[in-house]
């Protein structure tokens, strides 16, 4: 095998790797900077507004309505249209949308000349129009349509000028029809602007003139993300969502919350005969994706209605799943549970929240198992969430606030990104970041892969699995020049361990570290120029969080920080993502073996008694086991029962088969979820829960920002929200006292979570407070942490390559709701094993062979797909896929073992199968 060839990439300021995009208004999303305040009038309304806005911008602070169908508040105006037309005491004809307004002017939106042109327009876009209004998709939501029936344009009188273009229904996820094209370019402005992906642009001139892909390709074979931001912003039915079981406009529509990933997209669902047929952001400016999704978001919520969903409850009688009444499922499961802990005791049931489900249900859920059953053991199978690793190490609450929006990224001196390829795991996060860049604000990307992100690196470190912590004790080394004498605060207190921390880094050896780290002495020094002078802001995902040297690099990170002057500004230095809808909530409800709601430590009396009091109870101190150690414990027969809700630990954790038996080893297992999965299938009792769009609660995103919603659609046939089956068991165990509906457990968790105090207010969103101060905390003091010394990284002559675990846009996490759904499994993505073109070589491989990849623990089986870009020595396997066999290649270990290899990267062989 050839030794890896990793690589770095600098680029100079004004180079085409930094964007040179405009400051943008908040309140406007336009590229303007608000100066003094000026006084105009429009339809003989005097109005003041700040200067170096458009007088349609103007207009619409001041509910002045003027048409348009090539402008909207979160793009750039280029004055398309011309229907924006105004005119001014002078009898000129502007366009509202690209005229600044300016001092004393006198305007009008509806004159005789104004209506005149506007209607022209209007009846000229008509005549090229094709007459299908009904039977487009559009319906009454075309924004041609309104403006017409608004001029009172039924006819245009004029001659048709058809332009007949093939319609392009390829793919499973939108349909072009450009006959229907208006030139309005909001689909090009959004993909340039928005979504930063340049997959489409103006192409041909006159009348032949089409947004379109390089060289006319389809879009299947163009750069596209199929994000359909294009299909949410088109103005008529050009651009329109695939969608095989429902034509028209949806029946009711219901603002809710997207329940894929941890970034929390404000959505709108369309709803018809109880389905939901229709998704699309809810385009608010104080949302956190604004117009935006991403292909999750957008096409793959037809997992709701997949045929997998349960529907109803089920019991296991002689070896096989049978329906059950409500009442008898209920009884069944709230005497096994009460007979198992009053035998075995309360170590002896486990309890698996999970990270899709409410705050709301999440709360109760944990308050049931440690007020009725006694118990700590609680879990979900996000196998130790960014948060939970970050409070383990004491020193790194320093900095780190409540609330982090991601707007904030796009307004940093510099982004240093590591660890995560937001593109696919979180794509809307991705959109922040590639708009900081094209804004000028230098990026620092460290990943071993070249991943998307790269393309808009200032500096792109491609360093070696499990060295990150080298390089960026590298980079301190050559940073600390200037450093000495900084103080903490207001300078009364000098930073802890920074002499000692000076001392190592002098001693360090620069060329060992650019040796083991892969990446050249100069690119470190360009890195460490670039953050000289600058408080970045360091995106850290689970690339870092899921290997085993996760805590030597959160320390050699917040070493970097410190020299960088941030101790404690005021705003985060670190923004962890989160890879789950309700991930951040489900921590702060208490949803974990050693943290109390609000995530405060169980092992403290202080915050014990604060729960003991409220409950009426009395609480173990002792932790209890997290999931690795109750899927253990099941094993050797300690652990005789576990409830399961909403999560599915049989597909999500390494060694499926493994867990699978130790499951299946369990006196009872207790199942609540929305769709039959691989754990389900070995339950003794499933309850039907109900899907996000069915129930209503709140979830806790990224950000901090706390956002309620309500129920869409009924759930399906018997299923239930996950928050009336607990309350049903609490009722039938006698403890119906503990439980209550949505908005009375929201005033609880208000009164007891002061973090969370914002919470039951009825309308809008609210935000995570900042935590009291409660005295001097040693944790929230900046520390530097000691340097450990160089080591190489471990190598196996047996296992000589390097697997690394991938996020794929289409899925999310190991898949159990995005493999169910029928768009993105008609794609037929199918997951291909990633490897260098030097590697394939050299074993005989071409693109397209099937290969076995083997890890020291199993084996997954794949294609491979030659990449250009990847080093030597690397093998890049996607999740998800293959009912995410890739687990089956990582250790059934937890993070604090000695042997522990993380779960992101492992040592592995490549065989090539047969042709």
């Amino acid at each position: 095998m050839h030794p890896p060839d990793t690589q770095a990439h600098c680029f100079a300021e004004d180079s085409p790797g930094f964007g040179n995009g405009s400051l943008i208004d908040e309140n406007s999303g336009k590229g303007t900077v608000a100066l003094e305040t000026i006084t105009l009038t429009i339809n003989d309304k005097v109005i003041n507004c700040p200067s170096g806005i458009s007088i349609l911008q103007a207009a619409r602070r001041e509910g002045i309505k003027i048409p348009t169908l090539c402008d909207h508040p979160a793009l750039e105006s280029v004055g398309a249209c011309r229907l924006c037309l105004v005119e001014d005491k002078g009898g000129r004809l502007m366009a509202s949308c690209v005229t600044p307004a300016s001092e004393g002017q006198v305007l009008k939106t509806d004159s005789p000349r104004v209506l005149a042109h506007r209607k022209n327009i209007v009846r000229l876009l008509l005549a090229e129009h094709p007459e299908s209004c009904l039977v487009c998709n559009k319906g009454n939501r075309c924004d041609l349509r309104a403006i017409a029936a608004s001029l009172g344009i039924g006819e245009t009188n004029l001659y048709p000028m058809p332009h007949a273009r093939t319609m392009e229904q390829a793919n499973p996820f939108l349909v072009r029809d450009l006959t229907k094209c208006v030139l309005c370019g909001k689909c090009i402005r959004a993909d340039h602007e928005l979504v930063v992906v340049g997959a489409i642009d103006y192409n041909r001139r006159g009348f032949l003139s089409r947004p379109e892909t390089v060289h006319e390709r389809p879009l299947e074979e163009s750069t596209c993300a199929f994000c359909g931001t294009c299909v949410s912003i088109c103005p008529t039915g050009a651009l329109s969502v695939k969608n095989a079981h429902f034509v028209g406009t949806p029946e009711k529509e219901k603002s809710s919350v997207c329940g894929f990933c941890g970034v929390g997209c404000s959505l709108v669902l369309g709803s018809a005969a109880g389905r939901i047929v229709e998704v699309n952001p809810a385009d608010e400016p104080s949302t956190v994706n604004g117009p935006t999704l991403c292909l999750r978001g957008h096409f793959a919520h037809d997992y709701l209605h997949s045929e997998n969903r349960l529907t109803t409850p089920r019991v296991r009688k002689n070896g096989e799943l049978e329906d059950i009444s409500w009442n008898d499922a209920v009884s069944r499961v709230a005497e096994r549970l009460l007979e198992i802990r009053e035998k075995h005791g309360p170590q002896s049931i486990g309890f698996l929240g999970s990270s899709k489900c409410t705050n709301e249900e999440n709360y109760l859920f944990q308050k049931m198992a440690r007020a009725v059953f006694r118990t700590n053991n609680l879990d979900t199978s996000g196998m130790a969430p960014a948060r939970a690793v970050l409070e383990e190490i004491k020193g790194l609450k320093r900095g780190r606030r409540s609330t982090a929006p991601l707007k904030d990224l796009e307004k940093t001196d510099l982004l240093f990104v590591m660890g995560v390829d937001p593109s696919h795991s979180s794509p809307v996060l991705a959109y922040h970041l590639k708009r900081a860049s094209r804004k000028g604000i230098p990026l620092v990307v460290v990943d071993p892969r070249e991943i998307e992100l790269a393309r808009f690196a200032t500096c792109r470190l491609q360093v070696r699995p499990a060295t990150d912590a080298l390089l960026l004790n590298g980079i301190a080394a050559l940073l600390r020049e200037g450093v000495n004498g900084r103080r903490y605060g207001d300078g009364t207190t000098s930073l802890r361990g920074f002499a000692e921390h000076e001392k190592q880094l002098a001693s360090l050896d620069l060329n060992e570290v650019c040796r083991l780290s892969g990446v050249g002495e100069e690119a470190l020094e360009r890195t460490a120029k670039l953050l000289r002078g600058k408080r970045p802001i360091f995106v850290v995902g689970r690339g870092v969080f899921h290997q085993k040297a996760c805590r030597d690099t959160m320390k050699a990170l917040s070493n970097l920080s410190l020299l960088t002057g941030d101790t404690g500004s005021g705003r985060s230095w670190l923004y962890a993502p989160t890879y789950e809808n309700n991930e951040a909530g489900a921590w702060d409800m208490g949803v974990s073996p050693d943290t109390l709601p609000g995530g405060k430590p169980l092992g403290a009396k202080a915050f014990r008694s604060h729960w003991e009091r409220a409950w009426d109870v009395m609480l173990s101190p002792d932790p209890g086991l997290n999931v690795i150690r109750m899927i253990r414990e099941a094993e050797k027969g300690n652990l005789k029962a576990l409830y399961v809700m909403g999560e599915n630990p049989v597909r999500a954790l390494p060694q499926p088969e493994y867990v699978t038996r130790a499951l299946e080893n369990l006196e009872f297992l207790v199942v609540q979820d929305i769709l039959d999965n691989e754990t389900s299938r070995v339950a003794d009792v499933i309850l039907p829960g109900a899907a996000f769009s069915e129930k209503m609660g709140s979830f806790t995103n990224m950000e901090g920002r706390i956002q309620r919603f309500e129920a869409a659609v009924p759930p399906p046939g018997q299923s239930k929200p996950d928050l009336e089956i607990i309350n049903l068991l609490l009722k039938e165990m006698g403890q119906a006292s503990l439980g209550g509906s949505v908005d009375k457990l929201r005033k609880e968790i208000a009164k007891l979570i002061p973090e969370y105090g914002d919470l039951p207010s009825s309308a809008g969103e609210a935000w995570v407070r900042e935590a009291e101060s409660e005295g001097t905390d040693p944790q929230e003091e900046p520390l530097f942490f000691p340097i450990p010394e160089l080591k190489s990284p471990e190598h196996d002559d047996a296992f000589p390559f390097t697997v690394i675990l991938r996020s794929f846009r289409a899925h999310l996490g190991s898949g159990t709701r995005t493999s169910r759904s029928e768009r993105v499994e008609e794609k037929g993505w199918r997951g291909e094993v990633e490897m260098s073109a030097r590697d394939c070589e050299s074993l005989g491989i071409r693109d397209g062979d099937r290969i076995r990849v083997v890890s020291p623990h199993g084996a997954v089986e794949r294609e491979v797909k030659i990449e250009t870009g990847l080093s030597s020595g690397l093998v890049v396997v996607p999740r998800a896929f293959g009912d995410n066999d890739a687990m089956n290649l990582f250790p059934f270990k937890e993070r604090k073992e000695s042997n522990f290899t993380g779960w992101i990267t492992c040592p592995a062989r490549v065989e090539r199968r047969a042709r």
